[in-house]
């Protein structure tokens, strides 16, 4: 760990604190997930932080004022060194079809009507009050999503003016220097069905898939059509029926520079209600679009890849939201809320190599991953308790 953290600088000129105390104190306050920078500066008589930091712990407003002049370049080469020792120690398998799925999508971290700053976007809103401008912050991020635990890679804030698959478009182009094997296919919601990322990432050697929504796209309306003419594969998982059409060659996206590929699921699921006991079932109708040809991915590996995309949502923005506090404004500033986030996808990342790789089976089934984080965090309050004097 020490090894990831090291090399992060800041633009102060003549620090009165090193920046390495700096970042080690918002990595322990990410990791034990405290959630705000007043709650670490209430542990600061903790012997911990003097055998861990071999310093006293800076004070809230210190730690907000660097992280907002910390440059996030050094974070992202931490999350790329991450990323290479877990897949040279080959801790990052593809899922069962052999492709690996990297899943982008926007996050709103928060929004205010009252406080701003030169990153944030706006828009307006109707209020009891009137029309008012409501300004937050946004982001694209892309999840590695391995057979056994994703990794979050990057993350890109989208700027005012511009629109999330210009941030994305911005964002892949950074990972594809360091990253140009790591991923095979690209995941994405009905937003990305756009062609401009189709088209670069065909350019660069890679497929795309993304859900196909919009009922007044010619591309929709014509694989509807032929839906009702071809015949269906069935299979059945578990509780789940499946009903799929997978049809190939549609040339009906002309922005699009290659044929792409309609799979449909309209899928039933079954399950039986708490309250009474009674046996429903609930039908949904999932059509996605891709890249893949037949040969590279069946049609059971592309409704895989097609649910897939959900990961990010649940084991990225909600899991992050939820338990790490990710959404908190730490320090209203455009480089500190980067900052922060950056930091919480690598404590992210290393928790869960950290749980996946080095506990073992018996002791995961016995023990959730929301307990190894208080034990953590366990470590930081024993300190205190340390440092109480002996009774007279």
């Amino acid at each position: 760990m020490g090894r990831l953290l090291d090399g992060f600088t800041d633009a102060r000129r003549q620090p009165r604190i090193a920046t390495s105390v700096i970042v080690r104190s918002l990595w322990v306050m990410i990791v034990t997930r405290l959630g705000s920078l007043n709650a670490v500066e209430q542990t600061r008589s903790s012997l911990f932080w003097r055998r861990f930091l071999g310093d006293t712990l800076p004070s809230a407003d210190t730690l907000g004022r660097v992280a907002a002049q910390m440059n996030p370049d050094p974070v992202r080469e931490a999350l790329r060194d991450l990323y290479s020792g877990l897949k040279r120690h080959k801790a990052l398998s593809p899922p069962w079809h052999g492709l690996m799925p990297l899943v982008l999508d926007g996050h709103e971290s928060h929004c205010t009507q009252h406080r701003h700053c030169s990153g944030c976007l706006e828009r307006r809103i109707s209020t009891a009050h009137g029309e008012r401008i409501q300004y937050y912050h946004r982001h694209v991020t892309a999840l590695l999503l391995g057979r056994d635990f994703p990794i979050l890679l990057d993350a890109e804030p989208q700027k005012p003016g511009e629109d999330e698959i210009a941030t994305a478009l911005r964002l892949l182009e950074r990972l594809l220097k360091p990253f140009p094997r790591a991923f095979d296919v690209v995941l994405g919601d009905a937003l990305y069905t756009d062609p401009r990322l189709y088209n670069f990432l065909l350019d660069h050697g890679k497929d795309v898939l993304t859900v196909l929504k919009n009922e007044n796209r010619d591309l929709l309306a014509d694989a509807r059509c032929l839906f009702e003419t071809h015949s269906s594969q069935r299979s059945t998982e578990g509780s789940i029926t499946r009903e799929v059409w997978d049809l190939q060659g549609f040339t009906t996206w002309p922005q699009v520079r290659r044929p792409v590929r309609v799979v449909r699921s309209r899928e039933t699921t079954s399950s039986r209600r708490q309250l009474d006991g009674q046996r429903q079932d609930q039908e949904t109708d999932w059509v996605w679009v891709t890249t893949l040809s037949a040969n590279r991915a069946s049609t059971p590996a592309v409704v895989d890849l097609g649910h897939a995309r959900w990961s990010i949502e649940n084991r990225g923005f909600n899991e992050t939201t939820n338990r790490w506090a990710a959404d908190h404004v730490y320090k209203h500033h455009p480089t500190a809320i980067l900052i922060f986030w950056l930091m919480t996808m690598l404590a992210f990342n290393l928790f869960y190599a950290f749980f996946y790789r080095n506990l073992q089976p018996a002791y995961r089934n016995r023990h959730s991953a929301q307990h190894v984080a208080r034990c953590l965090a366990s470590e930081l309050y024993q300190g205190l308790s340390e440092n109480r004097a002996p009774p007279s």
